[in-house]
């Protein structure tokens, strides 16, 4: 499921100019509807939420991620303007139900491990995103007009869906450090408190995430003179950083722990931006934009994952608040960009960025593990010995 929300996304942010040439709207109004959709998906968060308590996680996202297909469809066949614009805002919507859905089911599938494992479901996510981005490439070089692209991805997102089947989950041994605390049975203030610094850095990387993938077609296209065929090749490069760094971030988070990969990815991540903003030609930015996506693969998942043990009871709760943040960033990041980039400033649209990423050093310290729990506990191995030991892992509360 987190690949075939990746194709789907990859399918609408590398085909904006696309669509953009085959409905006639400028830069600005193409920023307008990213903003739409971005807005529709914070209410999909929400009703997300509502779908996944009634349902469950694996109904809901079989249906969301099937509505998405939908939706790419009415974008690609739309007849005009309006019809497109309707056709966006109704993926947003599904794009915020997925959210909720896939981040619950695979919230409680680590904590059912007990290990840090959550990037690698991101992993698939941003690896389905590479080969989308090629696909688009591909079959644009090809000369194939922009409906038949969407209807490729959107076969490909209903093939991913169809073959998904769900697996029950073996009973997580109960103890009293599960049950929440009386404060903590209805989300308030302490909960949004505790939420905090783990939004501002998932904010933060979406204000990223989303000014390389859904601009960086435009940037090569209109700033650095890439052709239509090679403009999508940044966010392939992109999301191939990200499957990297993500195949590699639970391994890396159970040898060093997450307040120094958080440290690192950030500071990686700023390093890019800035390359990102002075790159010469689009090969320069092909690369920035990799690493890029080197840096800002890990820290997703771990925001997600140290927001969902907030709640381990109803992780769907929190993850539907943290949304909140996520859809800010995007939001801030794809209508900055495009306000930017509609009016000749790419290359300031990924500088601002760069400091904000700088700026996430200072919250690292908000991920280290300190409360013991005996169905959270993350595990490693002590030097010298083969026996797995369990580490402890912050819920919010003291024992």
């Amino acid at each position: 499921m987190f690949a075939a929300q990746g194709v789907a996304v990859a399918a609408v942010s590398t085909t904006v100019p696309a669509m953009a040439s085959r409905l006639g709207l400028s830069s600005l109004a193409m920023t307008a509807l990213t903003i739409a959709l971005t807005l529709a998906a914070g209410v999909g968060s929400f009703t997300g939420l509502a779908a996944v308590r009634r349902s469950g996680p694996v109904a809901v996202m079989r249906a969301a991620v099937l509505t998405a297909v939908a939706t790419l469809l009415s974008v690609a066949w739309a007849p005009g303007p309006a019809a497109a614009s309707a056709a966006y805002v109704l993926f947003g919507l599904a794009l915020g139900v997925i959210d909720v859905s896939v981040n619950t089911r695979a919230a409680t599938v680590e904590r059912h491990y007990g290990r840090s494992i959550l990037s690698s479901f991101y992993a698939a996510w941003s690896a389905a995103g590479v080969a989308a981005a090629l696909l688009t490439a591909g079959v644009s070089r090809l000369g194939w007009p922009v409906q038949y692209v969407l209807t490729a991805h959107a076969v490909l997102v209903a093939l991913l869906a169809l073959t998904v089947r769900p697996h029950a989950l073996a009973p997580v041994p109960s103890s009293s450090s599960d049950r929440p605390a009386p404060d903590d049975e209805i989300p308030g203030r302490r909960v949004w408190a505790r939420l905090v610094p783990f939004g501002v850095v998932l904010l933060v990387a979406y204000v990223v995430d989303s000014a390389v993938s859904a601009w960086s077609t435009a940037y090569l296209h209109q700033t650095l003179a890439a052709s239509l065929a090679t403009a999508p090749l940044a966010y392939a490069a992109y999301q191939a950083g990200t499957v990297t760094g993500r195949a590699g971030a639970d391994l890396m988070v159970r040898r060093v722990g997450p307040v120094a990969v958080v440290r690192a990815a950030a500071l990686l991540t700023a390093v890019a931006l800035a390359g990102l903003a002075v790159a010469p030609s689009w090969p320069y930015a092909v690369v920035a934009a990799c690493c890029a996506g080197l840096g800002v693969a890990a820290l997703i998942p771990l925001c997600v994952a140290a927001a969902g043990r907030l709640r381990p009871g109803a992780p769907e709760t929190v993850l539907a608040r943290l949304n909140v943040f996520n859809y800010v960033g995007v939001l801030v990041g794809a209508g900055a960009s495009g306000g930017l980039g509609a009016t000749g400033h790419f290359r300031i649209a990924y500088a601002i960025p760069a400091a904000l990423a700088v700026a996430l050093v200072a919250t690292a310290r908000f991920f280290r593990p300190t409360e013991p729990g005996p169905s959270h506990a993350w595990t490693t191995r002590r030097p010298g010995s083969p026996h797995v030991l369990p580490v402890a892992v912050d819920r919010g509360r003291r024992p």
